[in-house]
């Protein structure tokens, strides 16, 4: 049980250093954002729960291919807002067009189970 709150307070630590830092340097904290700290955490986190190389590796080419999608977001709620769309709904719209790039994606390539 210790182990598993320390992960959930590593974890949460990453989210709210970078939402602090976004306070005072968005650039700061998008540099620190847009770095994998979730995939190297969530694969050391696999690695140490299962001591499976296997399944560390099918996780990491299963994050790259889901990168891309995932850009989609970066370019949609950036463009909403600058037409006048107001947050909630440029970043609903950002999420669902993410949503849809990740199916495509899943469908042209499938992921491991």
């Amino acid at each position: 049980m210790a182990y598993f709150l320390a992960k959930i307070a590593i974890s949460a630590l990453v989210i709210v250093i970078a939402s602090e830092i976004a306070k005072r340097s968005t650039l700061l904290a998008a540099v620190i954002v847009s770095l994998p700290l979730v995939s190297i955490l969530a694969m050391t986190w696999l690695y140490l729960d299962t001591r499976d190389l296997d399944r560390v590796a099918t996780m990491a080419s299963d994050v790259g291919w889901l990168v891309l999608p995932s850009l989609t977001l970066f370019v949609v709620v950036p463009a909403a807002l600058e037409r006048g769309l107001g947050f909630w709904a440029a970043l609903a719209l950002g999420a669902l067009s993410t949503a849809v790039a990740y199916a495509a994606v899943v469908a042209i390539r499938g992921v491991a189970q």
